[in-house]
């Protein structure tokens, strides 16, 4: 089905990638991309959120930490998990069920006490991904409708899921270009020479399927 020496057009990766995806489950749809940056270089870090027009189609779980007055906008738009205290101790006692947190900023004093916990699960509340904020409410809504947070890894990859296989080829190009073009704007300064090197598609599951990243690049412009 994949001619390993061969880079696709995005519509004709997508549709191997479904066509391939035999597991028993709605398998996600799975984006690696290669850059060219050192990440062991502060300034060479690429991190930030995107809002995938059609959403992930996962369920996201969402804990607000806040003791303040936010408690009841939290829970209004969506929230599963709202309070501090409690969930604080049930935390430090190895409950994880969720899969994003949002903190008001007033509670990020004691937050940061379950950095251990949270950081390296990359669950930790950060102003710059808009997870530690006041505005609780617009942070859970945009959450639930299929805002992403994503960072490079100590390789120079990212790795994100923009969909499922059950979503139609259209869906997932446009999910697959807004996040790109996101990517593509978060360019370095700092950071020389090639800066996309290589992008594969795969279901969770699934084969990758490497892109055409000139052609790619070119309908970007």
């Amino acid at each position: 089905m994949i001619d390993p020496d061969k880079a696709y057009e995005v519509e004709e990766a997508f549709g191997i990638v479904k066509n391939a995806a035999k597991a028993k489950f709605d398998e996600s749809v799975e984006v690696s991309v290669n850059l060219g940056v050192d990440p062991r270089h502060a300034d060479q870090v690429v991190r930030g959120t995107v809002s995938l027009p059609h959403g992930t189609g996962k369920k996201v779980r969402v804990l607000v930490l806040t003791n303040s007055d936010k408690a009841a906008e939290a829970k209004e738009e969506g929230a599963d998990y709202v309070g501090f205290d409690e969930y604080l101790k049930k935390i430090k006692d190895g409950w994880l069920e969720f899969d994003v947190v949002v903190a008001t900023p007033d509670a990020m004093g004691e937050v940061g006490k379950l950095g251990r916990v949270l950081g390296p699960r990359g669950l930790m509340p950060n102003p710059k991904s808009g997870t530690v904020t006041m505005d609780v409410g617009t942070a859970v809504k945009d959450l639930k409708a299929g805002k992403i947070e994503f960072r490079v890894d100590k390789y120079g990859i990212l790795h994100v899921s923009i969909g499922k296989v059950s979503f139609d080829a259209k869906a997932l190009r446009e999910n697959f270009m807004t996040f790109m073009e996101t990517v593509s704007r978060l360019k370095p300064s700092a950071a020389k020479g090639q800066y996309i090197k290589k992008i594969v598609l795969s279901s969770t599951m699934g084969p990758g399927v490497m892109l055409d990243k000139a052609l790619l690049l070119a309908q970007m412009r």
